[in-house]
């Protein structure tokens, strides 16, 4: 059952903690369309990184404010989205937070609880988008969800394909490709830049996502310039929001893609 919420912020929203296992919680930032009476969906945020965006009273985050979906509430509600940027839960708030446990079925259950809970605020059909390794998490949800716990719809940015087996921490080694996506039989977009470096999302390989999926509609875009493009850094040091592996400087891109898969789906 969902705590009351704190007073709203204009630009965050407001504040929301679901309870969710062993007395843990789940905050999100819930924040409504500018136009409720022409909002399209609701958008379940989930950042990369270890997860953590340590929302304030307020509902504002923190950290991870570079993100690609941090940085754009405020422009995906301005262009008809109800927003949900959802927080690591209390007993994965620190260290590598998230870490590990996103590809945990407890995790699902967890995002699962959020969704229903969004469910009873707002009659919009409700997606999951997640950014590098919080695809890991979106595709987690969407593979093992049913009913009123499940997403209507999945969006990938930057997704996680290439993990490291054997490195120091093991969780470094999953993928999404670690969900059952043959499950997946929501609309499902998947959107990668050609020039991101980042070690752990190669753009070719998100190609080989919607083959095992079975999505009612399936989209790969592959994105290309930016004013980010030819940066010359690679690796690890490129898995950040203001290279191409965030879509740095094409948050108008990121907002119009969602916006015409969604509306697409809608008509179908």
């Amino acid at each position: 059952m969902a705590a009351l919420p704190a007073a709203a912020d204009d630009n965050c929203g407001m504040r929301v903690s679901v309870d969710i296992r062993d007395g843990q919680t789940q905050a999100y930032s819930f924040g409504v369309a500018a136009d409720e009476t022409t909002a399209l969906a609701t958008l379940v945020l989930l950042p990369g990184g270890g997860g953590a965006v340590n929302l304030d009273a307020q509902g504002c985050p923190r950290d991870l404010t570079g993100n690609t979906l941090t940085r754009n509430v405020s422009a995906f509600r301005a262009a008809g989205f109800t927003t949900a940027l959802v927080d690591a839960p209390t007993d994965h708030q620190s260290g590598d937070g998230l870490g590990g446990f996103r590809t945990d079925s407890a995790h699902a259950d967890d995002l699962g609880a959020v969704i229903a809970d969004i469910r009873g605020r707002s009659a919009l059909p409700v997606y999951i988008v997640g950014s590098s390794r919080g695809t890991i998490s979106a595709v987690n949800a969407a593979a093992n969800l049913t009913g009123i716990y499940a997403p209507d719809g999945v969006i990938l940015f930057s997704p996680i394909t290439s993990g490291r087996v054997g490195g120091q921490k093991a969780w470094v080694a999953q993928t999404v490709f670690d969900a059952s996506l043959g499950n997946i039989h929501q609309p499902i977009l998947v959107v990668a830049h050609e020039s991101d470096a980042c070690i752990r999302t190669p753009p070719e390989k998100a190609r080989d996502i919607l083959p095992r999926t079975n999505g009612a509609i399936e989209q790969m875009v592959m994105v290309t310039g930016g004013p980010a493009t030819d940066t010359g850094v690679t690796g690890v040091k490129a898995c950040q929001g203001k290279f191409p592996h965030g879509f740095g400087g094409q948050d108008d891109l990121v907002n119009k893609l969602i916006s015409e898969f969604v509306a697409n789906a809608a008509a179908r």
